[in-house]
């Protein structure tokens, strides 16, 4: 019992970690069960025992792709700060590898038109992305600064839809310099801006 169990497990890993590569590169209506079970070296017929719909595949697959972001995400910015972790989301690496990049700039807009309890996880896995950055930035900025949470959001938004316009003309020269714009937008949203700054008080 226990081989078959573990087993199971194994088989439903493998569905998983083939479908949350597939949609990222290939997308999640262009990525069939069959495909999917096919690349796993399963049939169509063992689908159904580990999930009931390719709606639930997709939202644990956009799950599981999203807590490993946030892991990386936390060693990046341990490793080298804020910045760091910029340059490495908008590498070429990262725009030429979508099956391993970030959901987010991958399937935003089928995420858009998923059953509402996809979006739902969704939001609560970005929530996490978004955290320690708030958390970095907290520890940045002045107390009457900009709130860390808007900023952090404001920086990923820049983040993603650079990396989206870049791979739309991938093969361009356009495409690096547009990865060079939006780092260097990201980075100007972590600066202090001249409301942020403490007043400077005259002696009395």
């Amino acid at each position: 019992m226990r081989y078959e169990k573990g087993r199971k497990d194994a088989s439903r890993q493998r569905i998983m970690d083939v479908a949350t590569e597939r949609f990222r590169s290939d997308g999640i209506a262009a990525s069939g069960i069959a495909g999917i079970m096919g690349e796993a070296g399963l049939t169509n017929g063992a689908f159904y025992p580990h999930f009931p719909s390719k709606a639930a595949l997709v939202r644990e697959s956009v799950a599981a792709a999203l807590e490993a972001q946030a892991i990386q995400i936390q060693e990046a910015l341990a490793a080298g700060g804020l910045s760091m972790a910029i340059n490495a989301y908008l590498s070429a690496e990262h725009r030429d590898n979508p099956g391993k990049g970030c959901a987010s700039a991958a399937l935003l807009p089928e995420i858009a038109r998923e059953p509402v309890e996809t979006r739902q996880v969704y939001a609560e896995h970005l929530l996490k992305l978004v955290r320690p950055v708030a958390a970095e930035l907290a520890a940045e900025l002045t107390p009457d600064a900009r709130d860390p949470d808007s900023v952090a959001f404001g920086v990923f938004a820049t983040l993603i839809g650079t990396l989206e316009l870049s791979r739309a003309v991938n093969g361009t020269e356009l495409s690096d310099r547009i990865l060079e714009a939006g780092a260097a937008a990201a980075k100007a949203l972590l600066q202090p801006r001249e409301n942020d700054k403490p007043e400077e008080r005259k002696p009395s």
